[in-house]
């Protein structure tokens, strides 16, 4: 045999070794973002409004085959700049309440969408139907939808805006919007699914037609509480949270939840308000009973370093990291708890 065909027959024998050993396939992931961890509709020290991100997908594409942005405060496009996703990649917006610090960046959002992706597909918005609370007081995230571009309309922005360019749709950004509206219930069901991403709801307690959601991905899953509070308004009771998302939680990586530290009771705070809220404490053991691994505070009343919310001074002075994780330390969950900031973090897996 000559040298040559010694040669290419040794690189045909490497070629069919290479082609039975399959190619690796990258691994799932899922990142969740804190994109605004604002307590409540005051502004602080730059600080955005409540809003959590959820990234899934692959190591080949940093976890970012689907996202989904849970609740959409002052600023949530902002920070989303600053993670790389633009308006026209978000698969879905979900609400958990129709309160101005939870939606206040969702014009700005579905405006910016409007003005550069007008001939994309339209964006879900999932939220509950039409509720009304025990003072006969409806709540319609359907109608706020419907209304977000109304504004920009009456000002002759649209109009104007579409003699520059002929794609951008008549109707303003509502045009763009598909609304999934669903019944809250106390046990949890399906409201949104794209591929292996699955999205869950259930009911819980802080205004009409509160919900907290979860989302199952192959790489790990995350419920965000929202503002949920327990059913029973005040003291005496068991827990300041909710029974609704401890039973949405069974067996979840990652919770995010609203926290309302003591503090703000001494402070002033009128108790309808105060109640209305989950302790870090109490945040603490639910996440220890349902075997969370990690516990992300959010929507900080007081915020880290704030003298006053609001009209409500801070007894003793601006709270610290270390008061929040005190709190949560003396529930006896060993997980890792994040103390929230905006743009903070959790990978599954860990890099």
């Amino acid at each position: 045999m000559t040298k040559t065909a010694i040669a290419m027959a040794a690189f045909f024998l490497t070629m069919e070794v290479t082609a039975a050993v399959p190619t690796a396939e990258a691994a799932p992931c899922m990142i969740v973002t804190l994109t605004g961890v604002q307590g409540g509709p005051p502004a602080f020290n730059g600080q955005a409004g409540a809003g959590t991100l959820v990234r899934y997908g692959d190591d080949s594409n940093n976890c970012g085959t689907v996202k989904l942005q849970i609740d959409a405060g002052r600023g949530t496009n902002m920070r989303l700049s600053q993670v790389g996703v633009p308006p026209a990649q978000l698969n879905a917006i979900f609400f958990t309440h129709m309160h101005s610090d939870h939606a206040d960046g969702f014009a700005d959002i579905v405006q910016l969408r409007w003005h550069f992706n007008s001939k994309g597909p339209k964006i879900d918005v999932v939220c509950s139907s039409d509720a009304v609370s025990q003072l006969g007081i409806t709540v319609s995230c359907k109608k706020f939808v419907a209304h977000i571009g109304d504004a920009y309309l009456h000002s002759g922005e649209i109009a104007q805006r579409r003699s520059e360019n002929n794609d951008r749709l008549a109707g303003g950004p509502a045009e763009l919007i598909n609304v999934v509206t669903f019944e809250p219930k106390n046990e949890p069901q399906v409201v949104w699914s794209s591929g292996e991403v699955k999205v869950s709801a259930v009911r819980s307690a802080h205004i009409a037609g509160h919900a907290s959601y979860r989302v199952d991905t192959p790489a790990g899953s995350v419920v965000i509480g929202g503002d949920a509070g327990n059913d029973v308004a005040a003291p005496p009771r068991a827990s300041s949270t909710s029974d609704q998302v401890e039973k949405l939680a069974k067996g979840v990586d990652v919770i995010v939840h609203t926290a309302q530290h003591p503090v703000m009771k001494d402070s002033g705070m009128p108790a309808l308000i105060f109640y209305h809220q989950s302790a870090p404490a109490d945040l603490g053991a639910m996440a220890k009973r349902v075997g969370a691994k990690h516990l992300m505070l959010t929507h900080l009343a007081p915020p880290i370093g704030a003298e006053r919310v609001g009209p409500w001074k801070i007894l003793g002075g601006p709270l610290t990291e270390a008061h929040y994780r005190k709190e949560v330390e003396a529930s006896g969950f060993t997980g890792n708890v994040v103390v929230g900031t905006d743009l903070a973090s959790v990978r599954l897996p860990a890099k």
